[in-house]
């Protein structure tokens, strides 16, 4: 299995980090999706156009949450709950939103503009962390590797692309100060690539 992403992708860096930790079989690939190369790579493999994708033969897999799921079968792992699959969605969502937000910003829009698009992110950001800040205190997390991975690099991209704080979370603060410590999480840094 060959996983294709980009070091700063906190949805390739989830799988990295889960892959590894399950000790499975897989190589990684980093890609710059807006090099010449590697777009020629995402179009011959992913029409949605998006990292992470999965290579397994002649099988592709191309999203994260879809990536986890083909794998946790075919190596007949814990599927998730249904709780632990909505709180997977609100996760994915806050970084969905931050990452449009990102994007915005570097095309030139001013996303603290009194835009309905940009209040829309905002919004729903804010509401994401305040929901998951409380998802802290119950045992979503402890159960499960994936959502607490999956969390933590949401934490650590939104902290790398300086989009947020956790000013008012504090449970989100310190899950991600006790999971930052550990040494897979200091090797798969954004910042170190």
């Amino acid at each position: 299995m060959i996983l294709y992403g980009s070091n700063t992708s906190p949805f390739a860096r989830r799988l990295r980090l889960w892959l590894a930790r399950e000790h499975l079989p897989f190589t990684y690939q980093h890609i710059d999706i807006f090099s010449t190369e590697g777009r020629a790579i995402l179009n011959e493999h992913n029409p949605a156009k998006k990292i992470p994708f999965l290579v397994d033969g002649a099988t592709v897999i191309c999203d994260s949450n879809v990536i986890f799921r083909y794998v946790s079968q075919k190596f007949q792992l814990s599927a998730l709950t249904w709780q632990q699959e909505n709180v997977l969605t609100y996760i994915n969502a806050c970084n969905d939103s931050c990452v449009e937000l990102l994007l915005c910003d570097r095309s030139g829009f001013d996303t603290k503009d009194d835009k309905l698009f940009f209040n829309l992110q905002r919004e729903r950001v804010s509401s994401l962390l305040t929901l998951l800040d409380e998802e802290c205190e119950k045992s979503s997390f402890i159960n499960c590797s994936y959502l607490a991975i999956s969390l933590y690099c949401l934490l650590d991209w939104i902290a790398f692309r300086a989009l947020w704080t956790l000013d008012e979370h504090p449970n989100l603060r310190h899950f991600y100060s006790v999971f930052s410590t550990q040494d897979d999480v200091a090797q798969s840094d954004p910042r170190n690539h």
